[in-house]
């Protein structure tokens, strides 16, 4: 047979078993069942390791291509993004070419534990699903071996949330060869976008690849630049708020003596409490760099907490001093008109008047700040930056001694 020469080729080069391609959760090893004439009666507990292919004094270069399909799940409380990718790995292995004019076959396709293969680790996953538990690599006649993997993780990612909900962060993924040495093995990498639906919250806006320097493991590592799109977060956080302290503005524009003031402005306050509760549970937090909304939310209670307690103290005024006014007919059939008929009700309409005076001045007043505190938020979302603090290992390059 055609195959049988090829078959003992990969055999004398010990392709028998290896171990997981990548650490993940749904990706078995197993054995390669060769044909029945293959047969060399080796003891079954003789297994080696394959070895990677020679490349003289260089390392073995491994061309990386990854195709991102598509990315969701986007979790900013926990700091997590789910995404689906393609791995097309390709490199040369002498070993397994063949002679096309005593073989003609164009290619053939073996099982990916039979011949060696770089063991990949995603330092940020969380778990790695994989949609082949059998992949197969294809290997040319000059001895070009490519290989396709589909998997689904799950990673971390530090999100740069200090302008939610217009925030954009880049999440990396690291894939490390900790099986080899830099020595060994090098990566040429590079990404391809292949998303097509953007009904996402946040969308993918850059796609691109690099290889750490410095590494004393072979390494590249794939940068998802995300956006948020902010539709969903401007609906249900801005506009409530801002429609809270325009009615709040609108509800001084009611009489000082009127009782329903006070109670409205109680309202505005408590059902600003309880929106204010569910809010700071929906926004993250973190060690540092918090969202800038937290801050503006805050502000805006302040603000409430202020106006409420204006109306109460000034309100409070005239009633504190039993100054409510009784009708002038009505003290004349009582029949005691004092020593001073009109001395009474000139100091009640003075003291009435002087906290309406202070109640149409604190108004005004409350309106510019309000507006004031609009615009200075407006352009401290613009121009704020804010560094978050390293990571404590983040200096330390990958393999380096901790510090103690």
């Amino acid at each position: 047979m055609a195959l049988q020469p090829l078959l003992l080729h990969l055999a004398f080069l010990r392709l028998g078993t290896a171990g997981p391609l990548v650490q993940g959760r749904g990706f078995r090893s197993q054995t390669v069942a060769w044909p029945s004439f293959f047969d060399f009666n080796w003891p079954q507990e003789v297994q080696e390791t394959i070895q990677i292919p020679n490349n003289g004094s260089a390392p073995l270069l491994v061309d990386v291509q990854v195709f991102v399909s598509n990315v969701f799940n986007v979790d900013i409380l926990r700091y997590t993004l789910s995404s689906m990718l393609l791995l097309r790995l390709s490199w040369l292995d002498s070993r397994l070419a063949w002679n096309t004019s005593v073989h003609p076959q164009h290619a053939v396709t073996l099982p990916w534990d039979s011949l060696w293969t770089p063991g990949l680790t995603i330092q940020e996953a969380l778990w790695v699903d994989w949609q082949d538990q059998s992949p197969r690599a294809r290997v040319d006649p000059d001895g070009h071996v490519t290989l396709y993997l589909a998997l689904t993780t799950e990673t971390n990612c530090d999100f740069e949330l200090l302008h939610f909900p217009r925030d954009q962060s880049d999440c990396n993924l690291s894939f490390y060869a900790l099986s080899n040495t830099v020595l060994e093995l090098e990566f040429r990498a590079r990404a391809v976008n292949e998303i097509v639906s953007v009904k996402r919250e946040y969308v993918v806006r850059d796609l691109k690849t690099q290889v750490p320097p410095q590494q004393l493991v072979p390494c590249f590592q794939v940068t998802l630049r995300l956006q948020n799109t902010a539709l969903k977060a401007v609906i249900a956080l801005l506009v409530p708020g801002e429609a809270l302290l325009l009615a709040d503005m609108c509800g001084g524009l009611l009489p000082l003596r009127a009782t329903e003031r006070i109670a409205y402005k109680v309202t505005l306050l408590l059902g600003y409490l309880v929106f204010h509760s569910s809010l700071v549970q929906a926004l993250p937090s973190s060690s540092s760099c918090n969202p800038l909304l937290i801050y503006y939310f805050t502000v805006l209670l302040l603000l409430l907490s202020v106006s409420t307690m204006e109306t109460v103290l000034l309100a409070a005024l005239p009633a504190g001093g039993n100054l409510s006014p009784a009708p002038r007919g009505e003290q004349q059939d009582r029949g005691d008109p004092g020593p001073h008929p009109a001395e009474a009700p000139r100091v009640k309409g003075s003291r009435r008047s002087w906290a309406e005076a202070a109640d149409h001045i604190f108004f005004l007043v409350y309106v510019v700040g309000v507006v004031c505190s609009q615009f200075f938020f407006i352009g401290f979302w613009m121009w704020a930056t804010c560094k978050s603090d390293p990571a404590p290992g983040k200096a330390i390059p990958h393999g380096g001694q901790p510090r103690l």
